[in-house]
């Protein structure tokens, strides 16, 4: 099975896990101090969200997450095939989770995550902790960066009525 995946950088994780949740009609399958993430049945969705958008609110990246080693090889083959820049990280952890993942950029420059998940860490990124201060800040988005940015596609913000 492929599960859609969205990742959104926001700026109040307790407001917007009370948004998605009642949207969704479900609370999160895991809950962090800096993470929510919810895995949907209808639709099928690994919807995301965080606060290590660096400031930036918005889209993060969109992915694909799949249930085998067999399903994340035929695309990567398409992905080569297809002559498309592909950025591999084998694997990695991030997100609360070791995966085995690569990464394309579409031609806006949004970058789509293909993963499987192997388990679960306690932890939004292995080495986070005892790294020095400019490296954990560096790592402290699992997006690939183009040209030195950090991907996000920011949100209008919300009219001052509602919310």
């Amino acid at each position: 099975m492929k599960r859609f995946h969205v990742h959104i950088h926001v700026d109040d994780l307790d407001r917007n896990i009370a948004f998605y949740s009642a949207m969704f009609g479900a609370q999160p399958a895991r809950v962090e101090s800096d993470y929510a993430k919810w895995m949907l049945d209808d639709p099928a969705v690994n919807f995301a969200i965080s606060t290590r958008g660096q400031g930036q609110v918005g889209l993060d990246h969109l992915g694909f997450q799949v249930d085998n080693e067999a399903d994340l090889a035929a695309m990567k083959a398409q992905a080569a095939q297809a002559d498309m820049s592909l950025i591999d990280e084998g694997q990695t952890t991030c997100c609360y989770a070791r995966s085995d993942k690569h990464w394309l950029v579409d031609p806006q420059g949004l970058p789509w995550e293909h993963f499987r998940t192997l388990g679960n860490i306690p932890v939004f990124r292995e080495g986070e902790a005892s790294a020095a201060p400019a490296q954990a800040e560096a790592q402290a988005c699992c997006t690939p960066k183009v040209s030195g940015k950090p991907i996000s596609i920011p949100v209008k913000s919300a009219p001052s009525r509602c919310c």
